[in-house]
């Protein structure tokens, strides 16, 4: 049985790049269903991609084939893979970080390297730097469509062997919640954090509390002040800043109407962390 086809890259809509991706993968199966993650990441990203993995991955039906390309070891030693999520969906992609996110969450029950003896696109073998069309488009249209088995995808590798990015676990100390800036919510520039919202009510907060929020950037600080913990934007003055819980039930800091990433210069990754404290009443 055929399953979807979702595609994620860095490579912007600009040219023919992925149009390209979506030709292959449909030359492989014209009834295959294929569908665009995004293809926005910002260049060199990994972060980022694997991020938006797990941000989506988890609404897609079982069985589903994602296929991920920021890459900017392409043509280099590192490996390509095929990987199986304990939620039961597959990923094709680089070894390079892309996966943090869903081994975290979802975990990865079973890795394959890509047999490109096998799973490359047929009179490629001399191009170097668009894997993306000729190894991992091809391959993932390939499992999606039933055409291979994921056995047939290569060898299999260890899971631990994977590659992954630093990631600082959200922890409570006392009074005070802390955690990374895990991503944007990119069109409002809202700051999208990793600390669970189970995790934040242990600190037994309610809404309308006020908070203390500090932000480091390689630990210096670069932001600290007070806002009011609310439901919605409309718990705030516009221009006024606000946590909140967001659509992943995980903690969030935006400025109502407004870009808070962008009036306070913040980025996102392992080198953003972020803390919140009760104030006293």
């Amino acid at each position: 049985m055929k399953k979807a086809l979702v595609l994620q890259s860095d490579f912007g809509s600009s040219d023919g790049a992925v149009s390209a991706m979506h030709g292959v993968s449909h030359s492989v199966d014209h009834q295959l269903s294929i569908f665009d993650l995004t293809h926005d990441i910002p260049p060199f990203n990994i972060w980022e991609a694997s991020y938006r993995l797990w941000q989506t991955m988890m609404y897609w039906k079982k069985g589903t084939v994602f296929v991920s390309v920021v890459d900017p070891g392409v043509g280099s030693t590192r490996r390509s893979l095929g990987v199986k999520t304990g939620t039961g969906h597959f990923v094709i992609t680089p070894d390079n970080g892309t996966l943090t996110h869903i081994d975290r969450t979802a975990g990865i029950i079973e890795a394959r390297e890509i047999d490109e003896t096998i799973n490359r696109l047929p009179h490629s073998g001399e191009s170097y730097t668009f894997h993306g069309r000729d190894i991992y488009a091809y391959t993932g249209a390939r499992l999606a469509a039933g055409v291979i088995t994921f056995e047939q995808v290569g060898p299999r590798v260890d899971v631990p062997s994977l590659t992954h990015l630093m990631v600082k676990k959200p922890q409570i100390h006392g009074r005070v919640v802390e955690g990374l800036i895990d991503i944007l919510d990119i069109r409002f520039g809202n700051l999208w954090t990793n600390i669970q919202r189970s995790l934040f009510k242990e600190m037994k907060v309610d809404y309308g509390d006020t908070l203390e929020v500090v932000i480091l950037h390689n630990g210096r600080p670069v932001y600290q002040n007070e806002m009011t913990f609310g439901r919605s934007f409309a718990d705030t003055h516009m221009g006024e800043p606000l946590v909140y819980v967001n659509s992943l039930d995980n903690l969030a800091v935006a400025i109502n109407q407004g870009s808070f990433a962008k009036a306070y210069g913040i980025g996102t990754g392992s080198n953003w962390e972020i803390s919140f404290r009760k104030v006293k009443e």
